[in-house]
């Protein structure tokens, strides 16, 4: 069992009652989440509202591209939670250090190498994606402007996964709360004030993820050894980079092809016209605010069961996966109908255009109503990945989600032809994927608490 100590910030995750502590837990994770997501939907908004339906459609089709790029580095930082966890539930306080000190410089590495090739390759990458020659130049100029931000996102992002793996997700949510009032107050005053229209929102993105990326570094400086960042010890130790990666890589690749069968949609709804592209923008923000609620008890199971399964306790890993099961099903399901029901305010936000609007509501009620079931995938995923799995989920999520949604933009979408027909891939392939890797999850399980021996080098 850890004999690390719990400092003031975090939660000992190893001991006492789960239900409290993991709600505790996931709240700051999924409001964080949901602050990430309303730096594009600001941006969405506020040029929809005073730009027009093009620039919107500019801003809003840049989603699925931005995540398809920035995807496999972020399930890197998947890694560095479980590689860290590990090491806390297994009571390695010696190796810690050098594990902070190579996720931070891989995160700074990964952001520079995303920054250099992202700018370069941005009008190609839109043009592969087929975007409309009315948009292109403007989704241009706002995604070369965002890729100079990829620095402060790789920073936030896997410093931040740091401080979860030590139980600490309150100072992250704090970092993304004051800089979503700043990514806020810009938008105002760089497109309503100085009409810098696309550019405007994408300068004020970059500022709010340095400001978010600014306070995590300063945490990481001020944190209690063996946790502490020491910025003139720039390292990558072998053995923790190689743990970060096997568990990180499959993850990302998911992340990838993901956002790659995301992007094919986008294609599909690109050939559809700015209309399609627009309704499609204003809807889709609330696809990714609820499913935050869900992929922060993806992060708690992923967590809490990285430190338990290191101390052995498998009592305490079941139950960790209930909770954040249920918990992921019915917090999702409430903002989905939420979010249905009061259509007209929320997709009234973005556009008073009647087309937009109606596609808009199209999609809620075609993809938005049906999403809590995304839960039953990605907790056992995160669950087994956890456990030191993580080419299965992978591979199984890989198969059920994302090459089901490829064919059936190719084969079954082309028959039909409608907007309709394109969403009702989504739940289509939630439903398989499911059904698949919830079943792989429960022999996984029997697996590895069957074969996992009580004292593990790590």
């Amino acid at each position: 069992m850890s004999e690390i100590k719990q400092k003031k910030n975090n939660t000992d995750l190893l001991h006492g009652p789960l239900l409290g502590p993991m709600l505790r837990f996931t709240f700051p994770l999924a409001a964080s989440s949901m602050l990430q997501q309303l730096f594009n939907a600001a941006d969405t908004a506020v040029v929809g509202r005073f730009c027009g339906s093009e620039a919107m459609a500019a801003v809003g089709s840049n989603s699925s591209v931005i995540s398809l790029i920035i995807a496999l580095f972020l399930g890197v930082s998947v890694g560095a939670n479980v590689v860290i966890g590990r090491l806390i539930g297994g009571g390695h306080k010696n190796r810690i250090s050098d594990a902070v000190h190579t996720v931070i410089t891989v995160a700074f590495l990964s952001g520079i190498l995303l920054l250099f090739a992202g700018f370069v390759s941005a009008r190609s990458i839109l043009e592969l994606v087929g975007s409309p020659g009315d948009v292109i130049d403007l989704a241009e100029l706002y995604l070369r402007i965002y890729f100079v931000g990829m620095p402060f996102i790789m920073l936030y992002n896997f410093g931040a996964a740091i401080l979860r793996s030590m139980g600490d997700s309150r100072r992250p949510f704090l970092s993304l709360v004051a800089a979503g009032i700043i990514n806020v107050v810009l938008n105002i005053i760089l497109v309503v004030g100085f009409h810098l229209s696309v550019a405007g929102v994408a300068i004020a993105t970059v500022i709010s993820n340095a400001v978010s990326a600014a306070m995590i570094v300063w945490f990481l400086m001020r944190e209690e050894e063996p946790f502490r960042l020491h910025p003139q010890r720039f390292m990558i130790e072998k053995n923790h980079l190689a743990q970060m990666l096997a568990v990180g890589v499959p993850a990302g690749v998911q992340g990838v092809v993901f956002s790659l069968s995301n992007t094919v949609i986008q294609s599909a709804v690109n050939g559809l016209g700015s209309v399609a592209m627009a309704g499609t923008a204003a809807a889709v923000t609330f696809d990714y605010i609820c499913f935050y609620t869900v992929n922060a008890f993806n992060q708690t199971t992923m967590t809490y069961t990285s430190q338990n399964f290191a101390a052995k306790d498998f009592d305490r890993c079941k139950k960790i996966y209930r909770i954040a099961l249920w918990g992921g099903i019915l917090s999702c399901m409430a903002m989905n109908i939420f979010f249905v029901v009061g259509r007209e305010f929320w997709i009234g936000l973005f556009t008073k255009d009647p087309a937009v609007m109606e596609l808009a509501y199209s999609r809620l009620f075609h993809v938005l109503i049906f999403q809590w079931m995304v839960a039953t995938y990605e907790i056992a995923s995160s669950t087994m990945r956890g456990m030191n799995v993580s080419v299965l989920p992978a591979v199984l999520t890989i198969f059920g989600t994302c090459a089901l949604r490829v064919i059936w933009v190719h084969v079954v979408f082309p028959y039909f032809g409608s907007y309709e027909a394109l969403m009702s891939v989504y739940p289509v392939s939630w439903i398989v994927t499911g059904t698949i890797v919830t079943a792989a999850y429960f022999i996984v399980r029997n697996r590895q608490f069957r074969e996992t021996p009580l004292h593990e080098d790590l």
